[in-house]
């Protein structure tokens, strides 16, 4: 409706004013709650045609859409806004369009779009931080393949470096004798905590040094931060004894992330290790080094200068030969650009980060400018609770199974209470309360601006009232309730709803959000924001609540009345199930 509004302004514009249509800029909008309309058009660009005030230009182009358009009631006009008012017969229509066309509006008609998100270290479990990582890049995969994209979803595992040796030293010094069999610990969860020890014993070292006179600088060049660096040494050089233990431990902490993977509902197509890709880096720096891109120092490490391009010196091979993030990121970044030919490849990484990446980017236009246009990082947020930032190396941390199983917990408690599943077969009850816990942290995560900061509160998270993610479900469910009478009762609704049947307000306002359904569908995927999606279907299940609690649905006499309600409920349904699963949350249909 909006392309066929701007057709005719285009085009009464161009009778009554002599304007060219290529010089047109039309905004329609949804005309704003408490003024009369369904459509609103901005006539004050036109002015400059018209030489008449706002109004008159407003009325005559309301006058001339009116003739033309017969799905226009009438109009107003109000200062410079021409509002629309459609027909009660366009809103039946609209919805029996919605009824019987498919979702799927963009099939096979996008690029090739890679998503890289998760990317932990194999050093402790996942956390909070990683929660919303995870989230926000599944469901900015889900949004950017409904709207006809091909999506490559990859995980890049940080599986060397100098803080897995952190982890291993502390095991091979103190702890050898624990694994997870005789702990009976999730294997990056005893990981985790071996890298929380080896940062407490570094700094007792560091204390003691500097209480014998040593600077803060000289003592964090402590023995046991020694060891660790020649650990690292060890394995780049692929000595079989710590080769050994790496395998052995990484294997732990695999086997505890495909856990929180799977609870998380959270799937890879493939999945990368820095383990493989770093050595591709080093053969680039050399690269770079021949090309005199890139410089080596007196004590051999390697180094790209910047600063005239308003960034810094960075380090790209230590002086042992040993190499950093940057070198990892830059074969990896090379390696999927020869292997998939990605039209884009979206880094999910938090913002702390994003001087990182105008570094790989500049190093990237430099080497491979081909690559280098190709590559963007979605910056977002981190994540604290109403506590504080957390922090790992103090083991001051919120781990992903935890969080989670708290989120059950507290499920569980609030269901208890106001009643909510208590007629539930036990095994049933459980996968919901699950279904309403993961609904809750995914919803609350994901309904705020990925470039905010959030202070996450279990308890605020599942408040079956107001913006969250229990809420939705509970709307869903009952409009499943409705449905399930409807058909208990032998009420027969399918078929197109009469042009004819009378309609309400409420019923005009839900119809226009679900037709809203593409829209925000577009603008979610193109600017990579799940929000806009959480906090439609959230204007949807508040409207739907309050139409319920104002009409009568099943009790309804007049049978196309009757019938309408019904299908609309049907569709409300379905919409509330699609915008959710974009967000990776289910919706039960009894609660």
């Amino acid at each position: 409706m909006e392309k066929s509004i701007k057709v005719h302004v285009k085009d009464v514009l161009q009778k009554l004013y002599n304007v060219d249509p290529d010089d047109l800029n039309i905004e329609i909008e949804k005309t704003r709650e408490g003024f009369e309309g369904d459509f609103t058009l901005v006539v004050f660009p036109f002015l400059k045609y018209s030489k008449k005030t706002p109004e008159q230009t407003a009325k005559e182009i309301g006058a001339y859409l009116r003739s033309k358009m017969p799905e226009i009631a009438s109009y107003n006009v109000i200062k410079g806004f021409l509002n629309l008012v459609m027909t009660q017969e366009y809103w039946i229509d609209e919805l029996n369009y919605l009824i019987y066309t498919d979702f799927s509006f963009f099939k096979n008609s996008g690029k090739n779009i890679m998503i890289e998100f998760s990317s932990p270290n194999t050093n402790k479990p996942l956390h909070l931080g990683h929660i919303r990582n995870n989230l926000l890049g599944d469901s900015i995969s889900r949004l950017i393949a409904e709207t006809g994209n091909n999506v490559i979803k990859v995980n890049l595992i940080n599986d060397r470096g100098i803080h897995i040796c952190k982890s291993m030293l502390a095991w091979q010094k103190w702890k050898k004798d624990l694994n997870p069999e005789n702990t009976g610990k999730k294997g990056d969860k005893l990981v985790g905590d071996f890298y929380v020890l080896f940062e407490n014993e570094y700094k007792k070292q560091i204390q003691e040094l500097i209480d014998q006179g040593l600077t803060k600088e000289e003592a964090e060049n402590a023995p046991l931060m020694q060891e660790a660096r020649e650990m690292l040494r060890k394995w780049e050089s692929n000595d079989p004894e710590i080769m050994k233990i790496w395998e052995i431990m990484n294997s732990w902490v695999y086997a505890g992330f495909a856990k929180t993977y799977s609870d998380l509902g959270i799937t890879f197509d493939k999945v990368y290790y820095e383990s493989q890709t770093y050595l591709l880096g080093k053969e680039i720096v050399e690269k770079g080094l021949e090309k005199g891109i890139f410089y080596r120092e007196a004590d051999n490490s390697v180094w790209i200068d910047l600063s005239n391009e308003g960034l810094d010196k960075k380090l790209l091979l230590r002086s042992d030969g040993t190499t950093v993030y940057m070198t990892q990121d830059l074969g990896t970044a090379v390696q999927r650009f020869q292997e998939f030919n990605p039209d884009l490849i979206i880094y999910v990484v938090g913002n702390e980060q994003e001087y990182h990446f105008k570094v790989l980017k500049k190093i990237l236009e430099k080497l491979y400018p081909e690559y280098a246009d190709r590559i963007f990082h979605l910056s977002y947020g981190m994540v604290e609770l109403p506590e504080g930032k957390m922090k790992s190396r103090e083991g001051k941390v919120v781990d992903a199974d935890d969080l989670i199983e708290e989120m059950i917990q507290t499920a569980t408690e609030i269901a208890n209470e106001n009643g909510k599943v208590n007629n539930l077969p036990e095994k049933e009850k459980s996968r919901i309360l699950k279904i309403i816990a993961l609904g809750a942290l995914k919803y609350y995560i994901l309904k705020v601006d990925p470039k905010k900061q959030i202070v996450f509160n279990p308890a605020e998270s599942i408040d079956f009232a107001g913006n969250t993610g229990p809420f939705i479900q509970y709307t869903h469910a009952r409009i499943c309730s409705i449905l399930r009478k409807a058909d208990e009762m032998k009420i027969k609704f399918k078929g197109k709803i009469n042009s004819e049947t009378e309609i309400v307000t409420k019923e005009i306002n839900l119809i226009s959000l679900l037709s809203e359904y593409e829209s925000v569908l577009v603008k979610a995927a193109k600017n990579f924001d799940p929000g806009s999606i959480a906090n439609y279907v959230y204007n949807l299940a508040k409207e739907f609540n309050q139409y319920y609690h104002d009409y009568t649905i099943l009790k309804e006499q007049d049978p196309k009345v009757l019938q309408l309600r019904l299908m609309l409920c049907k569709q409300i349904a379905a919409t509330i199930q699609k915008s959710m699963n974009l967000l990776g949350i289910e919706v039960p249909e009894v609660m």
